[in-house]
């Protein structure tokens, strides 16, 4: 089979899985085998798709859409990685088993008053990079399948949190936003450095310093 048509299948499998969580599905799953062993076969599950995802975009041949934009992640790949630094490190009520920290008089706090999905984000971000910077029908399919699914992820979670923890969400989403900096720039929050420091930044831009220099080494091509 061409290894193209192959990451297409290998692409949409990670998908559909991950589009599981929002169906019924779900829960006929976990009155089968419980919720702990429900988690740990799906996230089996999606490591398998991305080992094989991954494995396909290295043998499938180039097959080049446009210049590849080699200095995008210079510029973009900061801001990711600050993001999933900081996101990682903060307690988040969108994330699985987070909901009472809805209940928290400050749950919209530190990264949170940036964005609400600060890893997804970077997530985003990282895809959309890695896209314009190869600038191959191979990187629109792999890094376009990981940016489908974090924009919509964003949403699945917005909606699954409103129904679980009604009023709860609707007073920690009043203060936040999805996009970046949405609800700073409509007075619905402020940015408060001192809640989100140095050390988390730094430890990001150190990230990026780190994988911008051994790139070459961990992937096989040089990031620019």
């Amino acid at each position: 089979m061409d290894t193209t048509l192959t990451l297409i299948l290998a692409t949409l499998a990670f998908l559909a899985l991950h589009a599981l969580p929002a169906t019924p599905l779900r829960a006929a799953a976990v009155r089968a085998v419980g919720e702990s062993a429900y988690q740990g076969l799906f996230s089996l599950a999606s490591l398998a798709l991305l080992v094989w995802m991954s494995l396909e975009y290295q043998r499938a041949p180039f097959e080049g859409l446009w210049p590849g934009l080699r200095l995008v992640p210079l510029a973009v790949m900061p801001a990711a990685l600050v993001l999933l630094v900081c996101g990682a490190l903060e307690r988040n009520p969108t994330a699985a088993g987070q909901g009472r920290a809805l209940k928290s008089a400050e749950a919209a706090r530190g990264i949170l008053r940036v964005t609400r999905h600060p890893v997804m984000w970077a997530i985003m971000l990282w895809a959309l990079a890695h896209i314009l910077a190869v600038g191959s029908l191979q990187a629109v399919i792999f890094f376009g399948g990981l940016l489908v699914l974090a924009a919509a992820g964003t949403t699945l979670q917005d909606a699954r949190k409103a129904k679980a923890f009604g009023a709860d969400w609707a007073r920690f989403a009043a203060h936040t936003s999805n996009v970046p900096f949405l609800a700073i720039a409509r007075r619905r929050n402020r940015l408060v450095w001192r809640e989100i420091g140095w050390a988390r930044p730094a430890l990001g831009v150190t990230a990026f310093t780190l994988l911008l220099y051994f790139h070459g080494w961990l992937f096989g091509v040089r990031a620019y």
